[in-house]
């Protein structure tokens, strides 16, 4: 649980709507349940060596151990994502109360329950289409500040198997294969210590970017009526996630852009690199899996692009390519310089100009 958490949003009504908007997900028996967790949870753990002999990524026993595995429901992730929110908006929330000063209990309390529905809105819809994540921010319960511990990884178990059965894939084999991908991230924040902190940082810089002047916020919210009505209409090319680039937020959001192309493009790359040793099913789940993505439905295109998770596809295809070329380039041992120092992070342009990372890292 996050040390600190605002008043100005209801967190418990957050979790409350988004459970109900989420749905239980795949109804099973009680014994099937269980053997998907205890499958989820052996794959994770027969997954980490294959991922650290692909990546050649090391983590002490002790760093993996500090970053636990969580096999959850809906509800669950999405207390652990509300848990996350609680903690990296509260910088920005304290800014708006200095700006403004403290708003009366009436007001908090109205003003807390919308923004609670809200992003319980938002977290329910995420809630049914997230198969894992890892938390890079999350502090064991009790502990004294946010900086202990190294995570933890959460995969899905209901829409794992909704995905498996809608997929009429081999489900020990997706499991498998959805454990490799998130498996990867955990030993990416483990082997390399310094990776937490430097996204937080970047985070705060963004936090610490936006503007809280109250004429332009109610001027941004009005041409985000204005895109979610062009959208609607079928104009493609708007999101709302347009709505907060300023100049200095833009290159805040490219930089962290190019770090989560590389950390999503690089798990994409070992889970079907490592898979066809394991899974002898890997190219028709690739197949599949990418199919289904193209066949959303015009509602669920719709919230994909106002959310950003459009721009989400594109990290993995681009991160993924990037790491390919990379590593045809130099081989593994060359792309992971990638890995010694923030500094060799591919910015946003290096994601889609492979070449030009090399020259710069390598020389």
């Amino acid at each position: 649980m996050p040390a600190k958490r605002s008043m100005m949003v209801d967190w418990d009504l957050a979790v409350s709507t988004a459970s109900k908007m989420a749905g239980p997900g795949p109804t099973i028996a009680r014994s099937e349940a269980e053997a998907v967790v205890a499958e989820l949870r052996a794959g994770a753990q027969s997954s980490t060596p294959l991922v650290r002999e692909f990546t050649g990524l090391v983590a002490s026993e002790g760093i993996t151990r500090s970053a636990p595995l969580l096999v959850v429901d809906r509800p669950g992730w999405i207390q652990a994502n509300v848990d996350g929110f609680a903690t990296i908006i509260s910088p920005l929330v304290d800014r708006l109360q200095e700006k403004k000063g403290a708003p009366g209990p009436l007001a908090v309390s109205i003003g807390s329950r919308v923004t609670g529905v809200e992003l319980g809105a938002l977290l329910g819809f995420m809630s049914t289409k997230v198969l894992g994540q890892f938390d890079p921010f999350y502090a064991p319960a009790g502990s004294p500040d946010e900086s202990a511990g190294a995570g933890r990884l959460l995969l899905v178990a209901p829409n794992i198997v909704h995905v498996e059965k809608e997929l009429g894939v081999d489900p020990t084999e997706f499991r498998l294969w959805v454990c490799l991908h998130e498996e990867t991230h955990r030993v990416q924040f483990t082997a390399v210590p310094w990776m937490r902190d430097h996204i937080r940082s970047e985070i705060a810089n963004l936090i610490e970017s936006v503007e809280i002047d109250p004429a332009k916020l109610a001027g941004m919210v009005g041409e985000g009526v204005k895109r979610l009505s062009d959208l609607v209409r079928g104009n493609d090319d708007v999101s709302l996630l347009d709505l907060v680039q300023t100049p200095e937020q833009k290159v805040v959001l490219d930089r962290i852009t190019g770090v989560m192309s590389l950390l999503e493009g690089h798990a994409d790359v070992v889970m079907d690199g490592v898979g066809p040793e394991v899974i002898a099913s890997v190219a028709e789940i690739r197949r599949k899996f990418n199919e289904r993505r193209k066949g959303a439905g015009t509602f669920d295109r719709i919230l994909r692009k106002l959310l950003g998770l459009d721009a989400k596809m594109d990290q993995y295809r681009n991160g993924a390519a990037f790491v390919r070329a990379v590593v045809d380039q130099v081989g593994m041992d060359g792309f992971n310089k990638v890995w010694v120092a923030p500094e060799n992070l591919p910015s946003k342009v290096e994601i889609g100009d492979p070449g030009s990372w090399v020259r710069r890292v390598h020389g």
